[in-house]
């Protein structure tokens, strides 16, 4: 490949979620700097089109439910074969499940590239990829993703999340009900339950964080999560309000205009990590170098240590260990984390 020809054709499969979608984004970065000419897809859930649309290094963000082929929907099985016509030169499955890896070989593409079976939660993908670099020694899901381009001739590996800002009616709106350029940003929900800290606790944070810092807090919420966030907001001693109703090019908006984001692992911890907000994340079932953040000068918080029901969905003892987190902890840790980033 030579990296000068409108030839090369790339198609990336990250399906989701909103977190592992922000985490591909710096392959397809250091694949278009390779290859500038080149064709550059990505096939995504329909979920997440909307934060693809912001990606300035992509040419096709391809919509795509893989539930459709096994509903028998006559459009997916078109939409592979419009794909298969496409005759891509290598297709790169950074998802590295069985759906995701069979997809990819659907493609049919002259190379399909994915992760060694030791990396991967399926290990069956690895029956459907013609090429499985060994992408090195390195925990994050990140730098996993960078060294499957290796297979592609890719040597600068450098982090970069090319993704524009979008000044949005919402954001717009945010910005106003805090009365304030400086605030910090608490997202309590989660859609894992073992990963949501205690709105209560993160309304005492927020107060905490207000007279030690002076940054009033804005809290975010997705579907489903009105309430939490309400909650938080009355715990606060009205240190914290509630952010008007966001999508997540909303969420890229408010959170590129953030002194700070205090979170538990989920999409707008890892949306304010890729805009270069300063981030305090929250861990407990889930390991911080495999999904956290990946600037050394952030803070995580985490009871992993204690944790016995790793990247299960639900805890299975009586108080999840994320809850031992206490208040004092993160309100240090967003003391470091305001002095590293200067």
């Amino acid at each position: 490949m030579s990296g000068s020809s409108r030839t090369d054709r790339f198609l990336i499969i990250r399906l989701g979620s909103l977190g592992d979608v922000v985490h591909g984004i710096p392959a397809a970065a250091a694949l278009r700097r390779r290859y500038p000419q080149a064709q550059i897809d990505w096939m995504v859930d329909p979920r997440y089109l909307e934060l693809l649309d912001l990606v300035e290094c992509l040419d096709r963000r391809l919509s795509f439910d893989p539930r459709d082929l096994a509903r028998g929907r006559g459009a997916a099985w078109s939409r592979l074969g419009q794909l298969r016509r496409t005759r891509y030169d290598a297709v790169i499955d950074l998802q590295g499940l069985l759906k995701s890896a069979v997809l990819a070989r659907l493609v049919g593409a002259r190379r399909t590239i994915g992760l060694p079976r030791r990396h991967l939660r399926e290990p069956l993908a690895r029956l459907f990829y013609s090429e499985a670099p060994d992408p090195g020694a390195a925990a994050h899901v990140i730098h996993r993703s960078l060294g499957l381009l290796r297979a592609l001739d890719v040597a600068d590996t450098a982090v970069r999340f090319p993704l524009a800002t979008p000044r949005t009616p919402a954001a717009i709106a945010a910005a106003e009900r805090i009365g304030s350029s400086d605030y910090a940003l608490l997202n309590p929900g989660a859609a894992w339950p073992n990963k949501r800290w205690p709105p209560e606790r993160f309304g005492a944070a927020a107060a905490a964080v207000r007279s030690a810092c002076g940054l009033r807090s804005l809290v975010l919420w997705g579907p489903g999560e009105r309430a939490l966030a309400e909650a938080v907001a009355a715990a606060s001693s009205g240190a914290a309000l509630v952010a008007p109703e966001t999508t997540i090019a909303d969420v890229v908006a408010i959170a590129r205009g953030a002194r700070l984001m205090v979170s538990g692992d989920t999409g707008p911890l890892h949306i304010a990590g890729a805009v270069g907000t300063p981030v305090v994340a929250l861990f407990g079932p889930t390991f911080a170098d495999r999904n956290g953040p990946w600037s050394p000068r952030d803070v995580v918080v985490a009871r992993t240590d204690r944790c016995s029901c790793f990247y299960e969905r639900r805890c299975r003892n009586p108080v999840p260990c994320i809850d031992d987190i206490q208040v004092a902890e993160v309100v240090d840790a967003v003391r470091r984390c305001l002095i590293a980033h200067g």
